[in-house]
């Protein structure tokens, strides 16, 4: 669906809407040291607003809630989804997969295993019940890092998945972007929005088609960066130019 239609949709039906977006990349510059990543600005309260306004407004991210917690503490009213679905706080009230602690001892092992293994300017970031392994700061060691990462996976159990310039290490769980979107669109029956720049927002837009075949208004949106995935940019149904191309798209599902 176009943005002029998905925009009088919303304008019908602004309180059965669902609006899901990515954070790094999306909310956030790309930083080198992911720890420091903050929201552009203005994002926070326009955030806030839009959740009081519409059905449901989620930040659905690869960062552990706690981590958004802290970056989002001006929108009480903003489900943030963390670790593609593993953690989830709404009305300040947090939930956890029910699989997801038994398998923080291999997350920890996995954690000290790497750091062992890894060259220079490559970093892994523990998430508690999930890692990430980052090479930006060292992008010929991508195969290293990666092959790396594979055999520690191998010998947890613990699932490989690619994302921007870094390899995940998750618990072999049935969720991401596209299971967390159609979880969250269950609790509302308008028009529902997903904004990403990285492959696992790949699984949102495949949540997308579903509801779009069930006859919902939807609009796959691409963030464009130096890193996005083209493959992102050619699914979507409308781009826009960074995190603040993002915000400007926000201000415009406002009453």
């Amino acid at each position: 669906m176009d943005l002029s239609d998905f925009l009088d949709r919303l304008g019908s039906h602004r309180r059965a809407s669902l609006v899901a977006l990515d954070f790094d990349g999306t909310l956030a510059e790309i930083v080198d040291d992911p720890g420091s990543a903050r929201p552009v600005a203005g994002v926070t309260e326009l955030l806030e607003r839009l959740a009081g306004q519409l059905g449901e407004v989620a930040v659905v991210s690869g960062r552990p809630v706690g981590f958004l917690s802290d970056r989002f503490v001006d929108c009480p009213s903003v489900t943030l989804v963390g670790l593609y679905g593993l953690e989830l706080c709404r009305a300040g009230q947090l939930e956890e997969h029910p699989d997801t602690a038994r398998w923080r001892v291999a997350v920890q092992e996995s954690v000290r295993d790497l750091s062992d293994r890894l060259p220079d300017g490559a970093a892994v970031e523990d998430k508690g019940a999930s890692l990430t392994v980052h090479y930006r700061a060292a992008p010929t060691q991508a195969d290293r890092v990666t092959a790396a990462a594979r055999e520690v996976a191998t010998g947890t159990g613990l699932e490989l998945r690619h994302a921007k310039m870094s390899i995940e290490l998750h618990p072999p769980v049935r969720v991401d972007k596209g299971t967390v979107l159609a979880d969250l669109s269950e609790r509302h029956g308008g028009p529902v929005c997903f904004i990403g720049d990285d492959l696992g927002d790949l699984r949102a837009f495949d949540a997308l088609d579903e509801l779009e075949a069930l006859g919902r208004p939807t609009l796959r949106v691409a963030v464009s960066g130096a890193e996005t995935p083209p493959a992102l940019l050619e699914r979507a149904d409308e781009v826009v130019d960074g995190p603040n191309g993002a915000v400007g798209l926000l201000s415009r599902f406002e009453d």
